[in-house]
Parts: structure tokens; sequence; C-alpha cells
């Protein structure tokens, strides 16, 4: 698949904007409307480029200081069903798949590290759903707070704040993932003591045997693997924009869950579950940035060796059928 770009060009750089994309070998549908943008004055070049060349070009382009002066928006079209792109993409070492745009990456890091009252809302019912699957002893329940919980997006902007040297990136995710899961615990909290004041939970609801449910709060050397495994999964469909991949991530980690019944805990003030909560908790998080952390700098060293070197082992895409995709 092509990336598209879409440049805004103040006047001073357009000559050599539109020469570095005329000499490109992996570019084409290259256009210019002169004089069409009114801020900053200039002109508007569009064009297309091999997914796999997009990072690359991207850096030469901030190197003639357009991103400082101009514009760049990069969009990945739905189809490229024309024969130059498929040359394109079979010219282009590796495969579309596989090309991480570091841009991108850095984009969807920063994003990841705001804030927002949706993210608090998204916690918080997550955090509420696994409270509830304690209650229920509700394995389904426990998946679907999993699902609906936002933490990954935090962890992972730590992972790439660190492997890109971007430490108030790094400081920014900490301080979501710590004051979120606070709040979101505090307000389950109240919620709980308000259920127990009503009769509608008691402390053998959170205390007996729950065998669908009681591994949330019990870590062991499994909950270690899974999380390492999981934070590194998540962190390359970071890099390679692979989102369905994300939902995997999120059902395999008992981040929320931990935080439920660590909300419960502190309700009925059990010291047993709260310790053990935190420390699954705090493991899990620990061991997602950790292999999260390990896995992007490998991509950002060795991944454009390894997968321009993967066409020998998994064989060169035909030009013909490159972007029958």
């Amino acid at each position: 698949m092509l990336v598209h770009l879409r440049l805004t060009v103040p006047t001073e750089l357009s000559d050599p904007v539109r020469a570095l994309l005329l000499e490109h070998a992996c570019t084409t549908n290259i256009t210019l409307a002169e004089g069409a943008c009114l801020q900053p004055a200039g002109d508007l070049v569009e064009c297309d480029v091999a997914r796999e060349q997009a990072g690359a070009l991207l850096r030469r382009l901030e190197d003639l200081g357009l991103a400082a002066a101009g514009g760049i928006v990069v969009t990945t079209p739905t189809g490229t069903p024309f024969d130059e792109a498929r040359r394109l993409e079979a010219a282009a070492p590796g495969h579309p798949d596989d090309a991480v745009i570091w841009e991108s990456v850095q984009a969807q890091a920063e994003a990841g590290a705001v804030p927002t009252v949706s993210y608090l809302v998204f916690l918080v019912i997550a955090v509420s759903l696994a409270s509830i699957a304690v209650i229920t002893d509700s394995a389904v329940l426990v998946v679907g707070a999993m699902v609906v919980g936002p933490e990954f997006s935090a962890i992972a902007a730590a992972c790439a704040g660190i492997v890109l040297g971007h430490w108030s990136l790094v400081g920014r995710s900490l301080r979501l993932l710590v004051l979120s899961f606070v709040f979101a615990i505090a307000a389950v909290t109240a919620l709980a003591l308000l259920a127990r004041w009503g009769g509608a939970i008691t402390v053998e609801d959170v205390t007996r045997a729950r065998p669908n449910t009681g591994f949330i709060w019990h870590p062991d050397l499994w909950s270690f693997v899974v999380a390492l495994l999981a934070g590194a999964a998540g962190a390359l469909a970071l890099a390679i924009e692979k989102t369905a991949t994300m939902v995997g991530v999120f059902i395999s980690v008992t981040t929320v869950p931990a935080a439920g019944n660590l909300a419960l805990g502190l309700a009925f003030g059990e010291r047993g579950e709260i310790a053990g909560s935190l420390e699954q908790l705090g493991a899990n998080i620990g061991c997602m940035i950790l292999s999260g952390t390990l896995l992007l700098a490998f991509v950002r060293v060795a991944w454009p060796w390894v997968t321009a070197r993967s066409e020998r082992l998994l064989g060169a895409q035909p030009a013909g059928k490159a972007g029958a995709r």
C-alpha cells in the first residue's frame, strides 16, 4: 500500500521540495498547485510514496525545514489499484505491512499521553465492570472490563517516549497512568462503599473463593510472562499500525481487573486483597513497559535490516500483485 503526502510548502521551500520528490525513486502521482496555500503562503504539493520508504522521505522533508515552516499531512488510501503503485511496492525493500513510520508512531504516542474526559470515563467504567466481575465471579465480565480499559495507550506512549528519547512524553504518560488509575479506583471505591452501606454487597462477596476471577489478584510467574508478551505485542502493533491486534493485548493483561479488585478491597479494608491487587497491577504495568520498550528499541535499530532481508526467506512481492490486497 502507498502512503499519500499532502504538503503545504512555503514559497522559499518550493524548489527543494519539488526536486526531492521528483528525484525520489519511490514516489509517484506528484502534483503541484502553485500559490494555492494562503497560510503559510506557498504551494500545495501532493504525492504518493511506497510505505516502506515513507519514513525516510518524511525525515528528508523535515531536514529541509518543511515541518517547521510548512505542513505535512500523511494519509493511507483505502486502495491503490494501478500499475505504478504495484511497481513501487515491489521495488521497495521489505513488505508494506512491516513498514514503520516513526513520525506516525510519535504522533500516536503523543495522543496516548493526553488526559481526556473520555479516557477517564472509559477507565472508570472498565474498573466498575471489573468490580462487578469480582462480586459475581464472572470471567466474561473480566474480559469485558479488559476490552473497555484504555490504559494501554498511555503504556505504549511511555515505551515510545523512552525509545525516541522524548522524556517529557515519558513523564506525561506515567503521570496519566498513575493519576487516572488513582481517580478510577477512588471513584469505584466510593461506589462500592455506597453499595456496602446499602447492603448490595458484603465482605463475603469479596473474600470468598472465586474460581473464575481469583487470578486477578494472585500474581504468579505466568502473570509476568503474559504481561511481557502483551507489552511486546502491543508495541509492535503500535509501530506497524495494526490496531486490531490491540484487542488481543487488552484481553491478555489483568491491569483493569486488578484495579477493580483493589477498589473492593479498599471499600472493605481487606489488606490481603489490597496488597495482591497492587502487586498485580504494578507488575503488569511494569512488565508491559519493559517489554514494549525493548521491542520498540529492536524495531528502531534492526527492523529495516530484518524486513529487507526477509524477502530472501519469504520471497519478494510480485510486481503485478503487490497492490492487490
